[in-house]
């Protein structure tokens, strides 16, 4: 993390429970308008001449679609098709910029170097240059999915409904908008895990390392959220992914879900079925957040992403198997 961004963070009363955990005191009068320091993801940096060759043989998006105006989600995966992590691609001038889980930065940095060979390109951890900020703002207009502006800094659209907002920007221009933002415009500090649970909320697949290389990108709806290219050509892990969807579907999917369960799960969690009467694994916890707001009784909501076998029945009886209490609802059907 930027060191100037950081102490500007403090200076507002910020507390960093640790570089990727960052948290501010209770705001009594909640307006909806909140700004987000995002610190669990960072900025991987791919520049030289030859940046879009590699990008394209390597990843699931076709980067030819990628402009200053557009950006995508996409994965990159290893030769048996799992993904090792997910991120939106931007473009910057001539540079792309991944953003990804930061645990994962250094070992997409290195599984991308092991492609450049002579090739004019450059890979650089970018996290010490760029800031990233996420914005929520419920009475704004949202505009198209993945939509990208840039001017002193860069913006993805990652929510119609939700209005939200990342920013991607160099430390002093930072440290301007979210001056702005604060001062000027309303916006309340929100703790950065909070963030998270919008992402999930927004059914953005992020991977860890506990989930790297577990699944693979149709099982994380990547295909439905457009992160996949299927006539873009050869790349690695594309015969597995393009077998996958030209001989039928994946026999997993990713589901938004709730529980009241009083510890938030882990990722890979188990979570069973007892329909049947018989105890059956049946997923896995793909990420979870409990809200920072209460809710009616004084319990926070959990929100979760899992991956679950694709079931035609609607009488699954599903729970967190080791979790109390550990009852899952499904919120959503898979996109």
């Amino acid at each position: 993390m930027n060191q100037n961004w950081k102490s500007f963070l403090l200076s507002q009363n910020a507390t960093f429970e640790s570089d990727t955990l960052i948290s501010f005191s209770v705001i009594p009068d909640y307006n909806g308008k909140t700004i987000y320091p995002v610190a669990h993801l960072a900025v991987l940096m791919v520049g030289g001449k030859d940046a879009a060759k590699l990008l394209q043989g390597q990843i699931t998006c076709d980067v030819n679609d990628v402009t200053g105006i557009k950006s995508s989600l996409g994965a990159l995966c290893n030769p048996k098709g799992q993904a090792i992590t997910t991120f939106l691609l931007v473009k910057s001038g001539d540079d792309f910029l991944i953003i990804l889980p930061a645990e994962l930065l250094e070992t997409v940095k290195k599984r991308l170097q092991m492609y450049v060979l002579r090739s004019e390109i450059t890979l650089t951890d970018g996290s010490g240059q760029h800031c990233l900020i996420g914005l929520c703002d419920p009475g704004a207009q949202g505009g198209p999915l993945f939509a990208t502006a840039q001017n002193e800094v860069i913006t993805v659209n990652l929510s119609a409904e939700q209005s939200r907002i990342l920013v991607i920007a160099e430390a002093d221009k930072a440290i301007a908008l979210w001056s702005d933002r604060v001062n000027n415009q309303g916006f309340q500090p929100e703790n950065s895990d909070q963030w998270r649970y919008l992402d999930i909320i927004s059914r953005i697949p992020w991977l860890t390392t506990t989930t790297s290389e577990e699944y693979i990108p149709q099982m994380l709806n990547l295909d439905q959220l457009g992160g996949i290219s299927f006539n873009k050509g050869c790349y690695t892990g594309q015969e597995i992914v393009a077998r996958t969807h030209y001989l039928g579907k994946a026999k997993r999917a990713l589901f938004l879900a709730e529980s009241d369960t009083f510890s938030t799960p882990e990722a890979n969690s188990a979570i069973i079925d007892d329909s049947a009467g018989i105890e059956q694994a049946v997923g896995k916890v793909l990420q979870a957040q409990r809200s920072r707001a209460t809710h009616g009784n004084g319990k926070t909501l959990c929100k979760m992403l899992i991956v679950l076998q694709v079931s035609g029945s609607d009488t699954r009886s599903l729970r967190l198997q080791d979790h109390y209490p550990n009852k899952i609802t499904l919120l959503t059907e898979p996109l």
